[in-house]
């Protein structure tokens, strides 16, 4: 007996958990718990299975294991705006696809059009029900109206037949639906020779019918108002007549309003059968090439929906129009006597790359160059292919000695043209050489470089980094390498990418293709038949086998639940019980809805009751509403644009963008930072016009001019020279600084991190106080990255190294903050603080990039907390604000300059002390006579002192001041 097998089998797939899907099933799709960050899941239509991508093409390849499913995205409306939605079964359509892996794929869903469902609210209290009216489109980021297709009229009667037999749904813009939906107007004084109206027609508010502007007495010069109706002749009459013969006008007739309520159900009737219901979810849905609608708006050209191969996207308009160009002047008229211009497309106007083309024989003979620009040239010139090699080759010698050089297409282009300059200009071809890299070019009144600068291993590296993060988007990149221009950025990506191929080239050359693993496929029919099962019941990672005794669900506050899931960040614990975890992947919804019994497998009805009465009752239920990422895990598949209601920033600090308001911009040095990280608080109508501490003290010099950080190691000098703002590139967050009670600057980062200092206001991080206190060891400790003594280091939290804060920024290594329990004895006497739902000891910390971090809670610089406060901001209030109630800053400073002048000062040794007639000293760089202490300067004389402060100034750091040898060295006092 001989079977027969299709020639495109369809082999059942089975999830996990026992259903089997099919083509335009919907299901839920997510990649694993930590790569979508605890976003809950993506809804999705399967448009078809695919085999692996190395599977061999033909029959062969039918009949292996599908491991790639096709998917047609829907969005949630919290992924596309801020708005809230109180409608978690509410979602919007997408012409977007995406192949994902297979065993993303969770368990099934039912997604229908508002229309076909007749009634919403039972269909939202069934489980794994959703519901759509609208469509997003990712790419022009608007939102568009879907009506069913057969619900169009106004339109020709193929165009019309042709989108109803094709697709199920017509995608528009909301003023276009009505135009859409409406009967064809046939105006009254024409309807018995069903001549349609034209776009000049009116339409009576009481008969509905139609009429030419112009055809009524009097002639309508315009349609009516918005909001306004306008009633024809004979409706008018009538209307008045029917006022005159009553005395009392009737009151209208109340309709009732149109609802998809079910009807009120009353003693003895029974529940809305589930059969209505199974046949929507079973309702045939037409689809053509795979989608189920197109978009037919106020953009489209009807007679294109008749070709199959139109474009169903949705469009915007064109950039034509007086609307998008400017509007020019008339060209002037010039005297005609003038001729010293020529035309457009003369010799003046037009700059000579290459003359090859109109050379002669002579010429051409004697211009050898690369032979796969002029061997052509040369052999139609009269040489033959290996003389024009040859030639060409020694000329090539003659001009460089750089093999890699001769390959360079910018070289080799910069040849052909002086060569044909040379030529133009009947100079020798020896006189041409390619020493100087400079060109001048006829557009431009500087010279410029023919090729590039070589780039050097940091900008490379910064550059590699930048891909890796941003992708192919240039502009991002060049924001991560600020030494090249965006022009350059673009030449040296398309050198990269083909440096790249060609290694890869290289590599299979010598060692031949990479074996790739055998894809599994099925061995007989007969397996082929009983299908494959995806999904697997916890490879997503969110389930908590093993919770603690005391485990309590983050929404719902229960202590009872068969499972435990991972809960999403922002929450008052880090797990949710069965009903919330599963509501929140399903719905992104933490407030538990009601769900009909009938819907439920039998077994859990006692379940899900007794969990039930274990929720408190009137909890409010709030979670949060994140952004959800995109849930695709494919790292082949284009990613759908980042939908943002506010411009994007990318902060120095973190990396990461945000919002304008939340990241702020600087005006004049592009200095780009969180806010909740610089201590700024700006108000919303002046966020554009944010400057930076660095730039503001430029115009009001409040603070000193010299930026240096006094706690890093910088270049010594006799004199303060002046830098510009910030001392460093604003790209990197150690442009970040803020001023001393010296009016000296810090970084941010060394102000916060090194325990001493504190901040007159820490929620602000204003005027850093107690660099006299830092102590002596931080001074005179060797950095273990840069190998300076000069600076105060801090200790590693994870071993022993010891390093400058800028240095260990620059290196990568780790800063953030790490809360610490308290035990009960020692709360009284430790400052405790709450982030983030975790409170305790909250610890600075700076630890090593080679260290583990995995396994320990470290709060990033900018990470924020529920109240948008950043855990820089939170540590400062608490830990880093100076006692402003118990005395006031100059006072502050006296007492901690107190004992650090009397455990150095020597009073015996100091010359003029035992004499009190003897008159005070001078300082003779600013001429005082009043200064805590006063410093001799050896090479003046015995005469010559310095007062604290410009001392203080000489020797650029306080920590020099304990540095010195005080022994040797007498000080002054008054």
């Amino acid at each position: 007996m001989t079977l027969f097998y299709p020639t495109n089998p369809v082999f059942p797939v089975y999830l996990k958990n026992g259903e089997q899907v099919k083509l335009n099933d919907h299901v839920y799709c997510s990649p694993s718990w930590a790569v979508r960050d605890g976003t809950p899941y993506s809804v999705a239509r399967i448009m078809e299975f695919l085999p692996p991508e190395d599977a061999p093409k033909g029959d062969e390849g039918k009949l292996y294991f599908y491991s790639r499913v096709r998917l047609a995205w829907y969005y949630r409306p919290s992924d596309v705006s801020d708005r809230p939605v109180t409608d978690s079964r509410l979602l919007l359509a997408a012409i977007y696809s995406e192949v994902c892996d297979i065993n993303q794929l969770r368990a099934k869903c039912h997604v229908v059009h508002r229309d076909k469902i007749s009634d919403l609210s039972g269909w939202k209290k069934r489980p794994d029900r959703f519901y759509f009216n609208r469509l997003f489109d990712p790419y022009i980021k608007k939102e568009f109206e879907i009506i069913q297709a057969t619900d169009v009229r106004n339109l020709p009667d193929k165009i019309r037949d042709t989108l109803c037999s094709r697709y199920e749904y017509v995608v528009a813009e909301k003023e276009v639906v009505p135009d859409l939906t409406d009967h064809p107007p046939v105006t009254a004084t024409l309807a018995r020779f069903g001549v349609p109206s034209d776009a000049e027609s009116v339409q009576c508010d009481r008969c509905k019918g139609f009429f030419h502007m112009r055809c009524v007495q009097p002639p309508l010069a315009a349609k009516p108002s918005r909001g306004y109706g306008w009633t024809c002749a004979p409706c008018s009459k009538r209307h008045e007549e029917e006022v005159d013969s009553r005395d009392v006008r009737p009151l209208a007739p109340s309709v009732p309003k149109k609802t998809n309520a079910p009807a009120a159900r009353g003693r003895g009737r029974p529940r809305k059968d589930r059969t209505q219901a199974e046949k929507e979810e079973k309702m045939a849905i037409k689809h053509f090439r795979m989608w189920p609608f197109r978009y037919f708006g106020q953009y489209t050209v009807a007679e294109d929906t008749l070709d199959p191969e139109d474009l169903i996207f949705p469009r915007a308009a064109t950039r034509l129009g007086p609307k998008f160009q400017a509007t020019v002047s008339a060209e002037p008229e010039l005297d005609p006597d003038i001729n010293e211009q020529d035309e457009r497309g003369g010799d003046n106007t037009v700059e000579v790359l290459s003359a090859i083309n109109i050379l002669t024989e002579a010429e051409g003979k004697n211009l050898h160059l690369h032979p796969s620009y002029v061997t052509p040239y040369l052999t139609i010139l009269g040489f033959s292919l290996p003389q024009s090699r040859k030639v060409m080759e020694t000329y090539k010698a003659r001009l460089t000695n750089d093999k890699k050089l001769r390959t360079s297409v910018d070289w080799l282009t910069e040849v052909i043209h002086r060569f044909s300059v040379a030529a133009l200009a009947a100079k020798p071809l020896s006189s041409v050489n390619m020493k100087n890299v400079m060109r001048t070019e006829k557009w431009k009144r500087h010279e410029t470089r023919y090729t590039d600068k070589e780039w050097s291993v940091e900008e490379v590296a910064a550059f590699e980094d930048a891909i890796q993060a941003h992708g192919p988007e240039l502009r991002a990149v060049r924001d991560e390498v600020p030494t090249r221009s965006i022009y350059e950025v673009v030449r040296f990506y398309g050198h990269w990418k083909c440096s790249k191929l060609g290694e890869e080239n290289l590599r299979i050359l010598e060692h031949g293709m990479p074996v790739k693993p055998p894809g599994k496929q099925y061995k007989t029919m007969a397996e082929a038949v009983i299908g494959q099962r995806v999904g697997l019941a916890d490879d997503e990672g969110s389930i908590i086998a093993h919770p603690s005794k005391t485990a309590t669900c983050g929404a719902c506050r229960t202590r009872d639940s068969r499972t435990w899931w991972k809960a999403p960040k922002g929450l008052s614990t880090s797990i949710l019980c069965d009903t919330c975890g599963t509501n929140w992947r399903k719905y992104a919804d933490l407030n538990v809805r009601p769900i009909r019994e009938e819907s439920l497998p039998a077994t859990k009805k006692v379940v899900e009751k007794a969990a039930e009465r274990e929720k408190r009752e009137g909890t409010p239920l709030a979670g949060p509403v994140p952004k959800r990422a995109r849930t695709s895990a494919s790292a082949q598949s284009t990613p759908p644009p980042v939908v943002s209601a506010a411009p994007q920033i990318r902060c120095m600090a973190c990396l990461k963008n945000g919002p304008l308001g939340k990241v702020l911009k600087c005006k004049q040095c592009e200095f780009r930072v969180h806010a909740g990280a610089c201590g700024a608080i700006v108000p919303p109508e002046s966020v554009d016009d944010w400057i930076c501490e660095l730039c503001q003290n430029e115009e009001t010099q409040e603070a000193s001019l010299n930026s240096e950080c006094l706690l890093c190691p910088r270049e010594r000098k006799g004199i303060v020279r002046k830098v510009p703002p910030g001392g460093i590139a604003p790209e990197s967050f150690l442009h970040a600084r803020k001023p001393t009670e010296g009016q000296g600057w810090t970084h941010v980062l060394c102000s916060v991190f090194i325990p001493e200092l504190t901040f007159t206001d820490a929620s602000r991080l204003r005027c850093v106080e107690g660099l006299s206190s830092i102590s002596r060891h931080r001074w005179t400790a060797k950095c273990s990255l840069c190998g300076d003594a000069q600076g105060a280091v801090i200790r590693c939290s994870d071993c022993s190294k010891e390093y400058h804060a800028s240095c260990a920024w620059r290196h990568g290594h780790k800063f953030g903050f790490e809360i610490q329990p308290v035990k009960s004895s020692r709360r009284e006497t430790t400052i405790t603080t709450t982030f983030k739902g975790e409170s305790g000891c909250m610890n600075a910390i700076i630890s090593c990039k080679e260290h583990d971090h995995s396994k320990r809670d470290i709060y990033g610089i900018c990470e924020t907390n529920e109240g948008g406060e950043t855990a820089l901001q939170v540590y400062c209030q608490a830990y880093k604000q100076a006692p402003i109630s118990q005395a006031h800053g100059l006072l502050r400073k006296a007492r901690r300059l107190d004992p650090l002048l009397l455990n150095n000062i020597r009073l015996e040794t100091l010359p003029h002390h035992t004499d009190a007639n003897a008159p005070d000293p001078e300082c003779f760089r600013c001429h005082t006579h009043f200064s805590p202490a006063f410093y001799p300067v050896e090479r003046l004389g015995d005469d010559a002192f310095t007062c604290h402060t410009c001392h203080f100034l000489e020797s650029e750091t306080l920590g020099m001041l304990e540095k010195e040898n005080l022994g040797e060295t007498s000080m002054v006092t008054t």
